[in-house]
This record gives structure tokens, C-alpha cells and sequence, in this order.
């Protein structure tokens, strides 16, 4: 016993001073890379973080001490920690650019649901459209310290800076004050051009000189009653949601906490017009609305959509790590770490199982979101899709006997936190950058990526779908892959879930809105890349920033409660799609074909009035609409789902037979049992790259015989007649619908 206590003492000087190296938080991989430039700040913010968490984190012990040969030997203790969220439940401190200013309040909103869906604004024609003031010609009354004086990213620090300045009006005076400086706030400068007037300036997305939609920010001093105008100045797209009846979001404090009200939509006189400003040849767009405080004396928030922080998110995922019945199918991990060294978190999500072979036999289902941080509504389709399968209800827990899910809610947390609407801090947009292999620069859509990748060697992946927030197009819907204009032959099995979609969800999800062409442009967002992966089934989700045009909800706008019904809805169309009563499945199919049939009908009428036009194309192509798209995953033209597909792509089905064979019954189950959903499997005959190698078709004289034979084969599987095509007009055939 002495002779240990002292070979122990000898020792142990020199081995604490090493171990409490190796565990300490300076020594692992959260330290910022430049740290001799910023020794300061860093000591600081290690002072803050170490007085914070010692209290509030258990710190994982990962070295393990064994007595070995006289001597103390140190290990580590695998796994290193990969929880996101500690076992009482707290949450990592937020880290910001080490030049952006924080104000210290903690800003937190109620949620709240509108009695009756609040109506779209009803343009008069009378509305006007102020010119842009230069600041000279009024009274700057709010600026914020310029967040891109930098040209990149350097290093982040805990809570941003302090700020230095604020502007602040006095109590005898009528100026509101404005604030943006908080989480997910937007807003760069302010000119009082009247007394009830005011010209807004919004910050673009951090290191870049673009990216202009997103505002969140804070006004007091308010006065009830009093007409007021707003006007931002700095908008860059030609079109906006804002001229179809869009109109913008209002939160009172006081109406809040006395009337429990929250965000409501508010507005007159509401225009968005080509204005007069006009810098290094780009031309800007202005959005200028009239409204009244409801309150004297109030604070007040204005929001481009329904704010949902990195916060909320931190939040939300606490609630699930504390309940003892949520955490034990809802796991919780640390995916990796953005630039700015804040937690990229993945939740799996599944019934626990006996046996790893019952397991392995459960098929994936991937679901991602807010990789553009201003396209807020995705993160409450996202909240809506947790609630549900993280519930109580038959459906949720026959979906986690079935399957395996993995969600990142939030893959762009950086550019959320400081107001970005579509970069994260590398100035790039993530998700045009799913093939990239910069893994420093990309950390989040990387290691979704290698995520993804690891799971399909281990199970087949049913669905990948991507959540998006869209500013040009009204309703709910969907972009997919079939091949796009190199495919031969396009799929139709692609498009049954969102036609599922829009048959649970008539008064949101609109199907002729879905496109599934696969442009070249877009070959580096999550949808197509996960697509050429192997993934058939691979979404994109698009919901409005503003409502609906179909049904009893035309003319209204989403409200919370609308964009989280649509991840309820996902959940539904889900357990459809892999019903073992596979009716359902093939009543959607027999519907598309019934289209590609109608719509093969009208081009053969249109094609005899033109022969000069491309066959192939206007039978493949519902229409050639120039509709621009600034989806966040596409700018495809209109919709594309009328194509045909002639090679029963599914397993399992004969050839030349679109639709998908039931799975075979389970003889071990008893007559009259419940049914599982059993799960479509992906196919794997033949890859994307396979599907989009075809020979691509022209009326020319050097693929006539290609094309005629295409032509062929797509008539056969539409059951149309289609006679001999003359070499002297390539292009001309007499289609006669079946």
C-alpha cells in the first residue's frame, strides 16, 4: 500500500498537469484556429464559458486511468461525447462573428393561432410608391456597425460583442426606436424621412454584398393610432410574393401578455415597385407598407415570415432529452460543428428494437431543413413532423416500428443566428455545395452527405426530403428527379408521394405546382445529389412565404399552425405510400397515366398544327412555361409531371407493367391481423447516371431512327397508335389518343 502511494505521489505532479491538459475544454477541438491573434478575446470567452458550465454541463470524463507496470497510464474512453444536449437537459452557449453586436435581452415570442386565416391585403391601384431619400435628406436614427467591414470569416466568440452604441430615443421626443441587434434580427440602417415615415436598409447575408428578403426587428416608443409608413429600400428581386397580397408580420408585447396575441399580419397601401436607387448597375426593389401601433408606449416586432431561432431549436430539443418517454426513441447527437463551432444536431429517431436483424430491416427516412436560415417556415413544417412522429398516436408509432428516421432540423445554425437569409458564413449558398469536398468550409451539408452514405450501407433509404421556404409561388409543393431532359424514359413511380401529398393536404399542397426535371444548374443541391446517390424517392418541400390558392383557403395566409399541419400531413402521405393494402399506390398511378394519356391527347392535336415541333418533348412536357422559380432549391420553369414511364422501374414488377406488385403477404401472420406498412424499396437495377445516360433525341437526320424507335416506345407504354414517321418530316406524327 506505501509502496503504491508512493510510486503514485512521484507521478502525480507531472500526469495531472498532462491529464488535465488532455481533458480540459482549451485543449479539445472547440478551440478557435487563430488563437494567438486573439488571445484576448479568447480568454475572455473561455472565463465566461468555464464560470457558466461548470454548473450547468457534466463534463464527460474521457480519460480512463490504468495501473500498469508501476505507473499511472492514461487512455481515452471511446465514444467521445456525442450528445448535443447534456443529460439534464441544458444547452450549448451561441457563438457569433467575433464583430457582430449583441444585445444581451433574450428575445422569446408566444405562439398563437388566429381564430379565422387572415386574408391576403386587396391591392387598390392607388397604392404609392415613395422615392429612395438619401440619408442627407433626413435623420439616420438607427445604424448598425458594419457586420461585413470584413471580407470572411474569422473567428466566433460567445454572445458576439458588446454593444458600443445605441440610438435611442428621449422621452419627449416621437422617434421610434429601432433594434435589430439580437438572434436571427435583420436590419442595417434606418432614415426618419418624416414624422411618421421611416426608409429601412437591410444588412445582406454577412460577407457578401447580395441576399436581401429576410427583416426581423424591434421597434419602441410607438404611438397608437398614428398612420405610419415603412419603406425597405434594398430588396433585389424583380418579383415578391408582396404584390400577390403578401402583407408583413406584427408582434406587440402588450398585446401579448394581456390579450395573449402574438404574430399577426398587418398593412395597408402595401407595394413592392422598382424604385430610383441604383448602385455599381444593380437595381433594387422597394417594399413600403402603412399600419397603426395598436398601443402607446409598446415594443413591437416586424418579421418577414414567423421567426424560429437557433434558440427555439435548442429549446425544443431540450423538451425532448428530459421527457422519459420521448428520449427513449428520439436520440440526440452532435452531427458535427458549423464554422462558428455551433452544434449541427441529427436526431434518429425509431422503435427501439429485440434484434439487430429487425433493425437492419427497417428502411430510412431522411428529412432536412433551414439550409437558407431566412426560410423560417420550414422549421415549423420541421416542428409540425416531430410532433407528430414523436407522439402518441397509433400512426406515430406504427411509422417508428417501421422505420428509421434522421433528421437535421437546422443545417445552416451560423447563418440563423446572425439574420442571413440565404449564405451560411463562407458567403456561399450550402446547398449548391452538396458535392463539394471542402469539409471545413461546408461542415453541415458535408457530413449530411457521409451520413447519408453510411446509412445506406447499412439499409435502404425510402425518402430523402429536403424543407424549403419559396418567395415567388403561392401554396405547398414539391421538386423531385426523374432524368429531367436526358432521361429516356421518365418515371412516374417519382411522383405518387406528392400526388399523396396533395390528396391529404387539397387546401395547401398543390401537385400541378411539383416540377421533377433535373436541371444542370442544380446538380449540386441536397435533392439531386442525394438522387445520383441512389435515393429514387429525393424531395425537395416548398412552402409559401405567403398562402393559398386552392380551395376554401384561397386568399389566406399560412399561420403556424398551417405550416406545421404540413409536416402531419408528410406523416400520413408517408403511411400511405407504404400501406400494405397497396390501393392507394396504384389508384395514384392509374391518375398519372390518365394524365399522360389527356395531355399526350392535346399535344397530338397541337402537333398537327405544327410540324416542326419536337415530338419527344411535347409528349414528355406538360408545358413550356417561362414561370420563374426562385425556390431555394430551383429555378426550374413550370411544372413537369405529365411523362410517361415504360420501364416498371419497381422491383418486382413485369416488364413493360407500371405498376408495383403488393408485397407478399406474411403467412406467419394470422387472418384479420393489423398490416405494417411495408416500405417501397428503392431499385437498384440500375443507378440515376444509368437513367439519364440515354441518347439524347432531336429531329435530325443522323438520330431519325433513334428517335422514331423512342417515339415507339413511348406511344406503346400510353397504349396510343402511332403510324410510320416520313423521313421528310422527321418530327411530324398523327398521334391517336387509345
Amino acid at each position: 500500500m506505501f509502496t503504491f502511494l508512493k510510486i503514485m505521489s512521484e507521478d502525480s505532479d507531472k500526469d495531472k498537469q498532462l491529464i488535465n491538459r488532455i481533458i480540459s475544454d482549451e485543449y479539445n477541438s472547440d478551440e478557435d484556429p487563430f488563437n494567438p491573434f486573439v488571445a484576448e478575446d479568447l480568454e475572455q470567452c473561455a472565463f465566461f464559458t468555464d464560470s457558466i458550465c461548470d454548473q450547468l454541463f457534466p463534463r464527460t470524463k474521457q480519460i480512463v486511468l490504468s495501473y500498469n507496470s508501476g505507473r499511472w497510464v492514461p487512455r481515452l474512453r471511446e465514444p467521445r461525447n456525442l450528445y448535443g444536449i447534456s443529460p439534464a437537459g441544458h444547452l450549448s452557449l451561441i457563438r457569433w462573428p467575433h464583430q457582430c453586436e449583441v444585445i444581451r435581452d433574450r428575445i422569446e415570442h408566444i405562439d398563437w393561432i388566429p381564430r379565422e386565416p387572415e386574408p391576403l391585403y386587396q391591392p387598390t391601384g392607388l397604392e404609392l410608391e415613395p422615392l429612395y431619400q438619401y440619408p442627407r435628406e433626413g435623420t439616420v436614427v438607427y445604424l448598425a456597425d458594419e457586420a461585413n467591414e470584413e471580407s470572411c470569416f474569422v473567428y466566433s466568440r460567445v454572445g458576439g460583442s458588446y454593444p458600443s452604441k445605441q440610438v435611442i430615443a428621449q422621452d419627449w421626443d416621437n422617434t421610434l426606436s429601432f433594434e435589430a441587434r439580437f438572434e436571427s434580427g435583420n436590419l442595417q440602417k434606418v432614415v426618419k424621412v418624416s414624422e411618421f415615415e421611416y426608409q429601412l436598409t437591410l444588412r445582406t447575408d454577412l460577407y457578401t454584398n447580395r441576399h436581401t428578403q429576410w427583416y426581423y426587428f424591434r421597434v419602441t416608443n410607438t404611438q397608437a393610432g398614428m398612420p405610419y409608413r415603412f419603406t425597405i429600400v434594398n430588396f433585389t428581386k424583380p418579383t415578391s410574393l408582396y404584390n400577390h397580397g403578401m402583407r408583413p408580420l406584427l408582434y406587440s408585447e402588450v398585446d401579448a401578455k394581456i390579450h395573449r396575441v402574438g404574430w399577426q399580419r398587418t398593412g395597408d397601401e402595401i407595394k413592392y415597385y422598382k424604385n430610383n436607387l441604383g448602385q455599381d448597375g444593380h437595381q433594387y426593389f422597394s417594399l413600403t407598407w402603412t399600419f397603426q401601433f395598436p398601443h402607446d408606449r409598446d415594443t413591437c416586432y416586424f418579421a418577414h415570415c414567423y421567426p424560429y431561432t437557433y434558440s427555439n431549436l435548442q429549446d425544443y430539443l431540450a423538451a425532448i432529452s428530459r421527457d422519459p418517454v420521448r428520449s427513449t426513441f428520439c436520440k440526440i447527437r452532435i452531427l458535427c460543428h458549423s464554422l462558428a463551432r455551433n452544434i449541427v444536431y441529427v436526431l434518429t429517431i425509431t422503435s427501439p428494437s429485440e434484434s439487430g436483424k429487425e433493425a437492419k430491416r427497417k428502411a430510412a427516412v431522411i428529412l432536412t431543413a433551414r439550409v437558407h436560415p431566412g426560410e423560417t417556415n420550414s422549421s415549423w413544417i420541421m416542428k409540425g413532423f416531430l410532433d407528430y412522429i414523436l407522439g402518441n398516436s397509433g400512426d406515430a408509432r406504427l411509422l417508428r416500428d417501421t422505420f428509421v428516421f434522421k433528421v437535421v432540423p437546422m443545417l445552416n445554425p451560423d447563418g440563423v443566428i446572425v439574420g442571413n437569409y440565404r449564405c451560411s458564413l463562407v458567403g456561399q449558398d450550402l446547398n449548391r455545395n452538396y458535392k463539394s469536398d471542402l469539409k471545413e468550409s461546408f461542415p453541415s451539408v458535408w457530413y449530411t452527405r457521409n451520413m447519408i452514405r453510411r446509412v445506406m450501407e447499412e439499409r435502404d433509404i425510402l425518402l430523402y426530403c429536403d424543407l424549403h421556404g419559396h418567395s415567388r409561388k403561392e401554396n405547398v409543393f414539391m421538386y423531385g428527379c426523374d432524368g429531367g431532359e436526358q432521361a429516356e424514359v421518365p418515371c412516374l413511380h417519382q411522383r405518387i408521394f406528392p400526388l399523396m401529398m396533395s390528396k391529404n393536404c387539397p387546401d395547401k399542397f398543390s401537385f400541378p405546382d411539383c416540377n421533377f426535371k433535373v436541371q444542370k444548374s442544380k446538380e449540386g443541391t441536397g435533392r439531386v445529389v442525394m438522387w445520383k446517390m441512389g435515393i429514387r424517392n429525393s424531395y425537395t418541400l416548398e412552402a409559401t412565404f405567403c398562402g393559398s390558392k386552392l380551395g376554401n383557403r384561397e386568399g389566406t395566409h399560412f399561420n403556424i399552425e398551417d405550416l406545421e399541419s404540413i409536416g402531419y400531413h408528410f406523416c400520413d402521405a408517408l403511411l400511405d405510400y407504404c400501406d400494405p393494402d397497396k390501393s392507394k399506390y396504384y389508384l395514384c398511378l392509374k391518375e398519372l397515366e390518365e394524365m399522360v394519356k389527356q395531355q399526350a391527347k392535346t399535344n397530338s392535336e397541337n402537333l398537327n398544327c405544327d410540324s416542326d415541333a419536337s415530338v419527344t418533348d411535347a409528349i414528355l412536357d406538360k408545358d413550356s412555361s417561362t414561370h420563374v422559380s426562385d425556390s431555394s432549391d430551383s429555378n426550374d420553369t413550370a411544372a413537369h409531371w405529365l411523362k410517361p414511364d415504360t420501364q416498371g422501374s419497381v422491383p418486382g414488377a413485369e416488364p413493360g407493367n407500371n405498376l408495383q406488385d403488393p408485397p407478399p403477404r406474411d403467412p406467419s401472420r394470422a387472418e384479420g391481423e393489423e398490416h405494417r406498412p411495408v416500405p417501397v424499396q428503392a431499385s437498384t437495377s440500375s443507378s440515376p447516371e444509368e437513367a439519364v445516360s440515354g441518347t439524347t433525341i432531336t429531329p435530325s437526320q443522323d438520330n431519325y431512327r433513334v428517335h422514331q424507335e423512342l417515339l415507339r416506345r413511348v406511344a406503346q407504354n400510353l397504349g396510343i397508335q402511332v403510324e410510320e414517321i416520313s423521313e421528310s418530316s422527321h418530327a411530324r406524327v398523327d398521334i391517336l389518343a387509345a
